[in-house]
């Protein structure tokens, strides 16, 4: 692995990335979107999926899409998908020790909610390291991988981008990170949609992905 010696910000996803997908807590996200979606448009469980995905895919996440075509204010939804159970995700002692010794600093970077990545960051014990969690609404509602979130960020934030890596399990999301000079850390997971834009049409890792793994703890303590 090449040095990375000079970088001093890192920037961390949420879900599927602090903690591993095998909890299956975005799952409960998930059956919560399609349930607020069957009721907000009052649609069968079948329609109210094909809503979810058509918006995920068309604008970044299912919120955006709601709000752009049904006038939804965000914090209704978002107050709602994230009222899950946490508990399937326990305290990370593992990570903990990985990120004390990560020297710089360190934020998260999300498209949820900032209540939801705090919920998140206490029950893996590790929110003392994070300087700040820049969420959906710092981001005025525009998700990852819009521009957007990406230019706000690093200019609130004071971050040079070239000093800087990203932890993301979404592949899609690392591209716009990569053009604007960030190392670029995908965290591989078995989610089909999180692997859109990974690999070219022969396999190969795509140019935006630096680095790839399947176990974040580990990566950081190979550092």
């Amino acid at each position: 692995m090449a040095s990375l010696d000079d970088r001093n910000v890192w920037l961390f996803d949420l879900d599927n990335t602090l903690y591993p997908a095998s909890s299956n807590l975005f799952g409960q996200i998930e059956q919560r979107m399609g349930s607020f979606i069957q009721e907000f448009l009052d649609l069968d469980p079948v329609e109210a999926k094909k809503v979810q995905k058509d918006y995920f895919h068309r604008y970044g996440t299912t919120l955006k899409g709601l709000m752009v075509n049904h006038n939804l204010a965000p914090d209704r939804y978002l107050n709602y998908v994230h009222d899950i159970d946490f508990s399937v995700i326990t305290p990370n002692e593992s990570l903990n020790k990985a990120l004390t010794n990560l020297p710089g600093r360190k934020l998260i970077f999300t498209n949820a909610s900032n209540i939801h990545a705090s919920n998140v960051m206490d029950q893996l014990g590790v929110g003392h390291h994070f300087e700040e969690i820049y969420d959906i609404a710092d981001a005025d509602y525009i998700p990852k991988p819009a521009q957007f979130p990406y230019d706000d960020i690093i200019k609130k934030h004071d971050i040079d981008p070239r000093r800087a890596v990203f932890f993301e399990d979404s592949a899609k999301n690392l591209k716009p990170a990569a053009e604007m000079g960030m190392t670029t850390v995908w965290i591989k997971t078995d989610t089909d949609w999180a692997s859109v834009g990974a690999t070219d049409d022969k396999g190969k890792i795509a140019d935006f992905i630096h680095h790839h793994t399947d176990d974040l703890v580990s990566w950081l303590n190979n550092l």
